[in-house]
């Protein structure tokens, strides 16, 4: 009788696990999904490992694809939630909209339709902010960064302000495109992350 107890028990609390381990949908462009480096070495691998780590059962989704907008995130994303049912969605897109020069206002609306359709879906959010390089100019540099402030602020968003803190702007840890990090990088660009990311596991 006391080993029945003891299996069912054991049973129990595996489940108990098993339904508590989550989804993370990663939703990027080639910064997580880790262009020009070997895809092991990138952030979100770096994540996957962080969360064995930390007891964390949740499983990491990148959908990321390099050179993606705002505007394809939004097309992809209905599907990735169908299929992945995730508990929350990391939105790291944005860039390749302001290096093209794209107009802010409809990156700000599809980053904001991808928010609204996340929690639809049962996710919380977390979006990572970026910022451009100089040369583009301070006037469309502060607009394009504070699109990502506004939403945080309107949509009551999780927001790291920016993504490429302490990376961005260091040759060393960036790759010869000077857009890229290097693999020396993704450590920090896990670091930048976690704090926010962990407490919505």
């Amino acid at each position: 009788m006391r080993a029945w107890l003891l299996s069912a028990g054991l049973g129990l609390l595996l489940l108990s696990q098993e339904a508590a381990a989550g989804t993370v949908l990663i939703v990027g462009d080639s910064i997580s999904a880790g262009f020009g480096l070997d895809t092991r070495l990138g952030w979100v691998s770096l994540l996957e490992q962080r969360l064995k780590q930390e007891g964390f059962a949740d499983k990491v989704v990148n959908a990321s694809i390099s050179g993606d907008t705002s505007a394809g995130g939004q097309a992809r994303l209905p599907a990735l939630l169908a299929e992945h049912k995730p508990q929350l969605v990391v939105l790291e897109l944005g860039g390749n909209d302001g290096l093209r020069g794209q107009q802010l206002t409809q990156m700000q609306q599809n980053l904001s339709s991808m928010i609204d359709n996340s929690r639809a879906a049962g996710a919380k959010v977390l979006l990572l902010g970026m910022r451009l390089p100089p040369n583009y100019g301070e006037r469309y540099n502060k607009a394009f960064s504070g699109v990502y402030d506004f939403l945080a602020a309107q949509k009551q968003v999780a927001l790291v302000p920016f993504f490429l803190e302490g990376v961005g702007g260091h040759p060393e840890l960036m790759q010869s495109d000077g857009l890229h990090p290097a693999a020396g990088a993704q450590d920090k660009l896990l670091e930048n992350v976690w704090p926010t990311l962990k407490p919505l596991l």
